[in-house]
C-alpha cells in the first residue's frame, strides 16, 4: 500500500483515536474519523508488544497491510481509521486475519454493505 494511504505522524494517529467512534471483535479493534474532503482513506495500523517478539507483530502487521491492499476497492474513501490488533491476532492465519478484518470492517460500517467474501 502506498504512502499516501498511511497515517504516518503521531497527532494524526491520535486524532483518530481521540474520536472514540470504535468497534472490535477479538482480532483487531478499529477507530474511525469522516474526513469527508480527502481523496482515499488512510488507515494507521498499530500492533503492540502485547503480541510478541519483533517478528510476529511484523507477520501481523503484514497480514493486516496485505488484506487492506485486497479489499482497497470496496473500502470507504472519505475517512481515517486505525487498526489495532489485539494480543489473539498473533496466531491467526493469513485467511482467518482477513475475515476477521473484513468483520471489524463490517461493524465499522467501512466496507461495501454488498461486500462479500470469496
Amino acid at each position: 500500500m502506498r504512502k499516501s494511504y498511511r497515517i504516518k505522524k503521531e497527532a494524526e494517529f491520535q486524532q483518530v483515536f481521540e474520536t472514540r467512534n470504535s468497534v472490535a471483535n477479538r482480532q483487531f479493534v478499529v477507530y474511525s474519523m469522516e474526513k469527508p474532503d480527502q481523496p482515499h482513506f488512510r488507515v494507521g495500523i498499530s500492533v503492540g508488544k502485547k503480541i510478541g517478539n519483533a517478528v510476529h507483530r511484523n507477520w501481523v502487521k503484514r497480514r493486516i497491510r496485505q488484506s487492506l491492499l485486497e479489499l482497497k476497492p470496496h473500502l470507504k474513501q472519505d475517512v481515517d481509521f486505525l487498526v489495532i490488533a489485539r494480543p489473539r491476532a498473533d496466531g491467526i492465519s493469513m485467511p482467518d486475519a482477513k475475515s476477521s478484518l473484513i468483520h471489524v470492517l463490517k461493524l465499522a460500517k467501512l466496507l461495501d454493505s454488498n461486500y462479500s467474501e470469496e
